[in-house]
């Protein structure tokens, strides 16, 4: 009895500590279909979805249709539907060979749904894994979409995903003549927000189109509520808080392959502002970076033509420059919660022709620098030029920041890390 109790109670304890953290376990929206599926049924769905829309091992089409549940049609951001094409490029309306749904493209010839293509649907669906980066286009979209839906009357669902970046808020607040589609809004680079909070704030705070502000507020009130269900509404992660580290299951993008770029991301993707590849055509995206013409003391690598990246920046050139790889707690401990100047002021430090470190528009004006879309400043380039200190630069951040923390307090839907 004893030997058999002796094997029974670790096999025991072995379950309860599997349940303990299968409780814990972060749970995104999408994986909440009991809760959402209601609000669904018997409707003509519209969903925005790319690769990172997954129910557990299955995508949300997938899960959705087999629920017998009618999408009608699906949008897709850039790098389309499945989450292959480049940076920048252009992708087209298809139809998806598997499900015979069109597919229309909103990173393509348009990127806002017309009122003929929500035609098709009764309710909109939002679903799509975001890395809490300004300058990452995803929430770019989600203003699109969300204006269309609002401007048309139709109802929209946000399905919330975690942040693998929502554990700090810091970086330049962009400033209005810096608007782009790599920056709609004046927020820092880092605005530590889930997808669906962001989407609460750019409403709540009259961010979108005048048209779409004002339907907003029309359905907010409860006498008008009674027009529809609802007009606006998010489905919720379960488990998840501004403290959490969490790892991406599926990488968001073709250049963004692990942990570490999205920890990395908001540091070194200034160098697409610049001559110096970000490390597009590599397996290690946005974690090296260099130039040829740096000293032939540092670290060596050759971008090559890739799936994601057809023509690299600095194609089949030698480069020299940093790699920042390493585990993901490694580089997690030298982003330190704070977008990294450091690698873009020793950069130009060593770049020998300091004249030709920054990608010029033709037009030369200030607001057309690619790096200042990205800084959304003019300000950042023009003190890594004055050889300003990393922490007087930082300084320099602070008023604006402050400011936008306290109107990021008002819309968050989980427990801040502070």
């Amino acid at each position: 009895m004893h030997m058999k109790l002796s094997r029974i109670v670790p096999f025991l304890l072995l379950l309860v500590i599997s349940s303990s953290v299968e409780a814990q376990r972060i749970t995104p929206a999408a994986e909440r279909i009991a809760t959402y599926l209601p609000l669904i049924k018997g409707k003509r769905i519209g969903v925005f979805a790319n690769q990172t829309s997954m129910v557990g091992n299955t995508h949300l089409i997938d899960t959705l249709t087999s629920l017998g549940i009618n999408i009608t049609v699906i949008f897709s951001p850039e790098h389309g539907f499945r989450g292959t094409a480049d940076a920048g490029e252009k992708v087209g309306n298809i139809t998806d060979p598997k499900t015979g749904i069109p597919i229309v493209s909103l990173y393509g010839a348009k990127r806002k749904p017309s009122a003929e293509d929500l035609e098709k649907a009764d309710l909109l669906i939002f679903d799509v894994q975001d890395v809490g980066v300004r300058f990452y286009t995803y929430i770019s979209s989600l203003q699109e979409f969300m204006e269309a839906a609002f401007e048309n009357s139709k109802p929209l669902m946000i399905l919330d995903r975690p942040n693998p970046n929502g554990h700090y808020v810091d970086g330049p607040v962009l400033e209005a003549p810096f608007k782009s589609f790599v920056g709609m809004q004046p927020v820092p680079i880092v605005y530590g927000m889930t997808i669906a909070e962001y989407a609460f704030m750019i409403a709540g705070e009259k961010w979108l189109s005048a048209k779409a502000n004002a339907k907003y507020d029309y359905y907010r009130t409860a006498e008008n509520s009674k027009d529809t269900p609802f007009h606006f509404q998010v489905i919720k992660c379960v488990n998840y808080t501004h403290k959490s580290l969490y790892e991406l299951p599926v990488k968001p993008s073709p250049n963004i392959p692990n942990i570490q770029s999205i920890y990395l991301y908001p540091s070194t993707c200034f160098f697409e502002g610049t001559v110096l590849s970000e490390g597009r055509g590599t397996n290690k995206q946005f974690q090296i970076f260099g130039h040829p013409s740096l000293p032939k003391t540092l670290v060596k690598f050759t971008p090559r033509s890739m799936e994601g990246a057809k023509t690299p920046k600095l194609q089949d050139q030698l480069c020299y420059g940093w790699d920042l790889s390493g585990s993901k707690e490694s580089v997690y401990k030298k982003v330190n919660n704070k977008v990294q100047l450091k690698w873009l002021i020793d950069a130009y430090k060593l770049f020998p022709k300091k004249d030709s470190f920054w990608l010029k528009p033709k037009s030369g004006k200030e607001e057309d620098y690619f790096f200042n879309k990205l800084a959304g400043n003019s300000t950042l380039r023009k003190q890594i030029i004055a050889r300003k200190s990393e922490q007087e630069i930082r300084n320099s951040w602070q008023p604006a920041l402050n400011k936008f923390k306290v109107i990021r307090k008002k819309y968050l839907l989980y427990e801040d890390f502070e």
